[in-house]
């Protein structure tokens, strides 16, 4: 692996595991989809690739003395099958808003990025347990990985190439 693969998040299948084709592979991802996972993958011709992988989170709002924030992020990994290579191009973008106050237009702000990378925000709450003691409780938790990993899995698991792309065109 060079060092562009290692900037843009490709991986490749183990030695021996023969390149299934790639309706198989479609089907791979798209059986990902669960009533218990927090992501759908789902077809996206009309949408200039050839599935959509997304994530919806909206963090738990906090209170401070005179505002409530609340702050959305959206996670989608764009894929594109290239049968003739055995490969999966990947696009991801993720965009964060927050809203102050319940209402976007006294003060939001947002921001998007894409490429590989990875976010993990986490929440938790203090309470006292049984034995009276105070403990942190993990209350929310998000982490682009959760969605990636198994999609990445699926690829490499089909004897494919996971291809992050940053610039340019699926």
């Amino acid at each position: 692996m060079g060092l562009f693969d290692k900037l843009t998040g490709t991986k490749r299948p183990d030695e021996g595991i023969p390149p299934l084709p790639a309706e198989e592979v479609r089907a791979a991802l798209l059986a990902l989809n669960a009533p218990e996972v927090p992501y759908a993958v789902r077809d996206a011709r009309t949408e200039g690739a050839d599935l959509l992988a997304e994530w919806r989170v909206t963090e738990p709002s906090w209170y401070g003395f005179f505002s409530r924030t609340d702050v959305r992020h959206v996670l989608r990994f764009r894929l594109r099958l290239v049968p003739e290579k055995h490969e999966v191009r990947v696009v991801q973008e993720q965009l964060q808003i927050t809203w102050v106050r319940g209402v976007p237009t006294l003060s939001a702000s947002a921001e998007a990025g894409r490429g590989p990378g990875r976010t993990v925000s986490k929440q938790w709450t203090l309470g006292r347990n049984a034995q009276g003691h105070v403990e942190a409780t993990e209350t929310f938790s998000y982490d682009t990985a959760d969605l990636r990993d198994p999609l990445r899995r699926a690829v490499l698991e089909s004897g494919w190439t996971w291809r992050g792309v940053i610039l340019g065109k699926l």
